[in-house]
């Protein structure tokens, strides 16, 4: 299996030779002369409010504009999860789309992205199952589409060891991929615990794919590799990448950064990491765009979080 990665590499690179649509994600990145920052909420930020039904899914739009916000980061699984329950779950996806795209148009609010879960895992081993996998995310590269979005995020789960996960990741991303670019929509991975946490290795995986609309998402905040037990989500971290040298790796292949937060102090900066550092290599790497605001703080009500997350952005950019 240590042969594979290499062997798929190399094909990869082989097949963008005689592909202009295929290219190192760098190079697609930095094609732009002038940097230009915008604010995006993600709608994960509610999550809590969606599960406890205090808040309908289907009123982001107008939650976010509220906010002051400009861009619109979706969650599937906060419209189609068995755990959320709101008057139009349902009448299925395509009514959901079809309002939920009315709805942003009408305020004029910019469809940025959705990030996909519960989908399948697309790194497993068994190849029938990371196929399926593939297959279950093509329906939200299809609404990303219908939305006017310009990517989908997705998770990368599976093989427990770690080239055998890189070679899976990348034969996943590539058929994905292949799929999202008839449609320009980009395939984005979010560092988001396990192996994908792991910077080096998933710059190796980026680098395996090849292909101009497969990026990553960074995430501020998600670089644990490891938890207690081996779980995936909620306990303690035994092992984190360093966050910064993390950030700075990924950055270059960043079509989609995730400014995660989750307390503030006195003066309105975040407490647990230094996001004047972050968003300087933000900077640096060239990256334009939208940033997306996730604020995850354990709070009954996240809008204070949200609009402090916006306020320390807008004021560390000099927006």
């Amino acid at each position: 299996m240590n042969q594979i990665l290499p062997l798929l590499v190399a094909l990869t690179m082989m097949t963008s030779c005689n592909n202009p649509a295929i290219k190192s994600a760098p190079e697609a990145e930095n094609t732009s002369t002038a940097q230009e920052f915008k604010i995006s909420l993600a709608q994960w930020s509610i999550n809590r409010l969606v599960f406890t039904g205090q808040a309908d899914p289907m009123d982001f739009a107008a939650t976010a504009k509220d906010l002051g916000y400009t861009g619109l980061e979706y969650v599937s699984q906060l419209y189609v999860s068995d755990q959320v329950n709101y008057p139009m779950k349902d009448q299925g996806l395509d009514s959901i789309l079809k309002v939920l795209k009315q709805r942003s148009d009408a305020l004029g609010m910019q469809n940025v992205l959705i990030m996909v879960d519960g989908e399948g895992d697309l790194s497993e081993n068994d190849e029938s199952v990371s196929q399926q996998a593939v297959e279950n995310h093509k329906k939200w590269v299809d609404a990303a589409a219908f939305l006017g979005c310009k990517a989908i995020r997705v998770n990368l789960f599976g093989a427990a060891d770690r080239q055998e996960w890189a070679a899976n990741s990348i034969r996943s991303l590539a058929a994905l991929s292949t799929y999202a670019a008839e449609q320009n929509i980009s395939i984005l991975v979010e560092n988001h615990g396990g192996h994908s946490s792991d910077a080096k290795l998933l710059v190796q995986v980026m680098e395996g794919v090849g292909m101009a609309n497969c990026g990553t998402l960074v995430d501020f905040g998600n670089f644990c590799m490891r938890r207690e037990n081996d779980a995936r989500w909620s306990a303690p971290c035994v092992e984190e990448y360093d966050r910064y040298l993390g950030i700075e790796e990924l950055m270059p292949y960043a079509q989609g950064v995730s400014a995660k937060s989750y307390a503030f102090d006195a003066n309105g900066e975040e407490t647990s990491m230094d996001f004047s550092k972050i968003l300087g290599l933000v900077k640096d790497s060239g990256f334009s765009g939208f940033i997306g605001v996730e604020f995850e703080g354990q709070v009954e009500d996240p809008l204070p979080g949200m609009l402090a997350t916006k306020t320390l952005i807008e004021k560390t950019l000099a927006l």
